[in-house]
């Protein structure tokens, strides 16, 4: 059962709708790095590694996570960012097809996934091919070493069918890579069931583990062997603290580890996941898809001649939000946060509203409406403030 916002630290009043962005405290995890500050890191110092189990902080957090994604919690590692954790999953990818010399991206991806997947080709003499976001699998051929795609588009909320493109890439020598930064934890996915090569994660949208939060990457167990990722760092050692010269990897995924976990952002990760006990992802999903489903209800019937509903209706194909076009969705979204309801806007106009099934409500979903009726009746998104837009939108 999801037992709703009393896990969280939500301000009274405020109807949070970015979740896909952001996502809310929960309730506890200010106490857990309070404790690992001034105990942890204050009174243990460097006994802590040893004493409070820092060093074994990735594969609990892996342990709470790994249900959430269908994999094993040994197949996980954590602490990178998204961006690093593209990087190194990336070149892994490719070099694991060594004969091919195609990577595919589809245009409407997070910039990091192309920014990350150009460099590659770049660094490694590939091609990059850009594909029809429609039919990503029109581009690949003999000669595709990977198609790296988000599982949901982060614009409009659409979301790709990720066992049927994994297994129709792969009867084509293909590996895929899936970037799941905006549907773990709020749209079931089971990366050992679809069998799937590797994924990639952020944890601070429906993970909810703060700003920065580190990433997760996932290599599939029958990949690891053979996968060399292209930052060798001590973690990623046999054996860190004999400091040997030469570098010999760890067994496993554990050879994806480079730096210093990041305890004090693992240790505020860790104790997030806790709200998701007790609750499955069916629940989760169950919950994702009333939020959204009466929200486009809504918009349709009360503002649907002023906006344009962009995030997919067909329940199969949505994420956990719903996109909205108008010509001035900057200004909608910042009159709406001037009335306590917070949503984001993407380039070039795009209202986005993330649905956080572990904390949003039905009643969250009305009052979003209702304030977003008054916004456009009283022309309030066209407040020459406005015009002007913030570094974060």
């Amino acid at each position: 059962m999801i037992p709703g916002p009393g896990r969280f630290e939500l301000p009274e009043g405020l109807v949070y709708l970015d979740g896909n962005s952001l996502g809310a405290l929960p309730t506890g995890v200010a106490d857990r790095l309070s404790q690992v500050v001034r105990e942890e890191w204050g009174r243990g110092l460097i006994r802590s590694w040893n004493d409070a189990g820092w060093m074994q902080l990735v594969g609990r957090v892996a342990a709470r996570l790994a249900p959430l994604v269908g994999v094993d919690p040994a197949d996980l590692h954590l602490g990178d960012s998204t961006t690093v954790s593209l990087f190194k999953t990336t070149v892994a990818a490719a070099r694991l097809r060594p004969g091919r010399r195609v990577l595919v991206l589809e245009p409407t991806t997070f910039p990091t996934d192309g920014y990350v997947t150009a460099a590659v080709a770049e660094l490694l003499g590939l091609e990059l091919r850009w594909c029809d976001p429609a039919d990503p699998l029109a581009s690949v051929d003999e000669d595709t070493a990977l198609l790296s795609l988000t599982h949901v588009d982060f614009r409009t909320g659409a979301l790709f069918d990720l066992p049927g493109i994994t297994a129709r890439a792969q009867e084509r020598g293909a590996l895929v890579l899936w970037d799941l930064c905006h549907s773990a934890g709020a749209v079931p996915v089971d990366l050992t069931a679809a069998g799937a090569d590797l994924a990639v994660g952020c944890t601070y949208k429906y993970l909810n583990g703060g700003p920065g939060s580190p990433a997760w990457l996932w290599v599939a167990p029958r990949h690891q062997a053979a996968a060399r990722q292209p930052i060798s760092g001590w973690m990623g050692h046999a054996t860190p603290f004999a400091m040997a010269r030469d570098f010999e990897p760890r067994e496993g995924v554990g050879s994806f580890a480079s730096g210093t976990p990041p305890v004090l952002a693992l240790s505020a990760l860790e104790a997030s996941l806790e709200a998701f006990d007790g609750v499955t992802v069916t629940e989760l999903r169950e919950r994702s898809l009333a939020l959204t489903e009466r929200f486009i209800e809504l918009v349709d019937e009360h503002v649907g001649d002023a906006v344009e509903v962009v995030t997919p209706r067909e329940q199969g194909r949505r994420g956990s939000q719903v996109s909205l076009r108008h010509p001035a969705a900057y200004g909608v979204v910042q009159a709406l946060v001037a009335r306590d309801v917070i949503g984001d806007f993407r380039d070039p106009d795009i209202a986005r509203f993330g649905f956080a099934p572990l904390y949003n409500t039905l009643a969250d979903v009305e009052t979003a409406v209702e304030r977003l009726v008054l916004v456009l009746e009283h022309e309030e998104h066209l407040d020459p403030a406005y015009a002007a837009r913030n570094a974060v939108t």
